[in-house]
């Protein structure tokens, strides 16, 4: 115990002595607002479901524990943007007389108790307090919650397993994949499918505080736990230690000849493909995220799984994670060579240009994903075209607004003990307001003007951040060399030694 409230006070000098505290402390009232819109949000769909689900053939908790696997993906796939592996503080106390193993153990009980955990709570307690409370009292919807909040706590711990093993292999990503797909066709092939019930089973065990449900929860916990324990050993050691896989070849080489014909920008983009598709780090994030876009598309396409405002969300979701995942640590990656960018005149500026041509052209691909479900008639063509110009108009200038803040270099190659998963408040700030702001936006002009009239709305408002993209991006521009030495300070600085 003395070590873990030692190393959590570590972590909170770490935190304030950061040179990003300073405008931490700036988005950190911010990221408070969004996230009282989310816990609000739950809170209004807990609400909602307790009143929707009550009056049928079944109770309202018994059709809301039916779908706690569909909540327990839903939190798998919220995870994947926002939280990384913790192992990045192992490195600086490999040298002192603390047992690895002792260290692992810190991390994953943080992980564990990260308030991250505690979210879903929002949405379980109303609806717990509405649709338990008459018939199994306070008693009852303090175990449901504390059963729901174990449930998670497992769900971050098979969410860490499978991101460590796709930081590693992206192939990895087969496995969630298998096993949610497996889970789906267990529950939509048959006509009665048994996961129901057990899943029905397994809310009742939790409101009626089963001893025997509880102890196989914390019996899963654990087990998962030690799974996670000896693999990030593992591939921590091999990674300090220099372990190279001799087995990988580079077969080919592109130097992408036809981006010539643009001069500078072309140049720039260029070294833009060859950051994200040959650095370790950028290329499993790259593939990740494929994979999820691609997920989502298929699962929006054809099935009934999200209607309603959480279809929104997630068709959002396609279009706004390539750019929340690559530019909210814009500046970061150049921060490695961040000297000979600053050489030439004018280069960060092309540099800016380049990136936001690249990352404006890759909205295709959700677009050319999203094709099945708008010929499906599950999704508008128009919805998809609003968000395919708004995105990269509206949100994109705020996104390349951190490119004058950032000053925090993020290792190309360190997947395991890099720092370069913690995030900073500001960036914590822009991420979630990219999500929340273009939807509550499409909310209220659905609710004022229709919602024929919304997405031409959003389509006006891309089209004027696009046509005066050079105007903001000169501007961010010359923000930044304002900056210049306070953020090339930073970027030697937080360099991995």
């Amino acid at each position: 115990m003395n070590l873990f409230l030692e190393l959590r006070k570590h972590g909170k000098l770490a935190e304030k002595r950061h040179p990003m505290y300073e405008k931490s402390k700036f988005g950190k009232f911010w990221m408070y607002f969004m996230s009282v819109f989310w816990a609000g949000y739950l809170i209004f769909f807990g609400t909602t479901f307790a009143f929707a689900f009550d009056g049928g053939a079944k109770e309202a908790y018994h059709v809301m524990n039916s779908g706690l696997v569909f909540i327990l993906a839903l939190d798998f796939l919220l995870r994947l943007p926002f939280l990384k592996t913790p192992t990045q503080e192992v490195k600086p106390y490999l040298l002192l007389p603390v047992k690895r193993n002792r260290l692992i153990d810190f991390l994953l009980l943080r992980s564990g108790l990260n308030s991250f955990n505690l979210f879903w709570l929002f949405l379980f307690v109303p609806f717990a307090i509405i649709t338990v409370t008459k018939f199994y009292g306070v008693t009852g919807v303090v175990t449901y919650c504390i059963g729901i909040w174990l449930l998670i706590i497992f769900n971050n711990y098979w969410y860490l397993l499978c991101r460590t093993l796709m930081d590693e292999r992206i192939w990895w990503f087969l496995l969630p994949v298998a096993v949610y797909g497996g889970i789906a066709a267990a529950l939509f092939i048959p006509d009665n499918s048994p996961l129901f019930a057990l899943s029905i089973d397994l809310g009742e065990g939790f409101i009626t505080g089963n001893l025997l449900i509880f102890a196989g929860t914390l019996v899963a916990i654990a087990i998962m736990c030690l799974i996670n324990r000896s693999i990030m050993q593992k591939l921590i050691y091999n990674e300090l230690n220099k372990v190279e896989d001799t087995t990988v070849q580079v077969k080919s080489v592109s130097e992408y000849k036809f981006l010539d014909r643009y001069g500078e920008i072309g140049e720039y983009i260029r070294l833009e493909l060859k950051l994200l598709l040959r650095n370790k780090v950028c290329k499993k994030s790259l593939y990740s995220i494929t994979a999820v876009v691609l997920m989502f598309s298929l699962i929006i396409s054809f099935s009934d799984l999200y209607d309603g405002g959480m279809r929104d969300f997630f068709v959002l979701y396609n279009y706004i994670i390539f750019g929340i995942l690559f530019l909210s640590p814009l500046m970061s990656y150049e921060g490695n060579y961040i000297d000979g960018l600053m050489s030439r005149r004018e280069s960060i500026y092309s540099l800016l240009r380049a990136k936001y041509i690249l990352y404006s052209l890759a909205l295709i691909i959700p677009f050319v994903l999203m094709i099945p479900g708008m010929v499906t008639g599950r999704v508008s063509v128009l919805t998809c075209v609003s968000w395919l110009v708004f995105v990269p108009g509206a949100v994109y200038c705020c996104l390349f607004q951190l490119a004058v803040y950032n000053n925090k270099t993020l290792d190309l190659n360190a997947k395991m003990t890099g720092r370069q998963n913690v995030g900073t408040g500001l960036q914590n700030l822009i991420s979630g307001g990219a999500f929340g702001v273009p939807l509550l936006l499409l909310f209220a002009l659905k609710a004022t003007v229709g919602k024929e009239v919304a997405p031409w709305i959003l389509i006006a408002i891309g089209i004027l951040f696009i046509a005066t993209s050079r105007w903001w991006l000169r501007n961010v521009y010359y923000r930044f060399m304002k900056r210049r030495y306070k953020n090339m300070e930073g970027f030697h600085d937080s360099r991995q030694k």
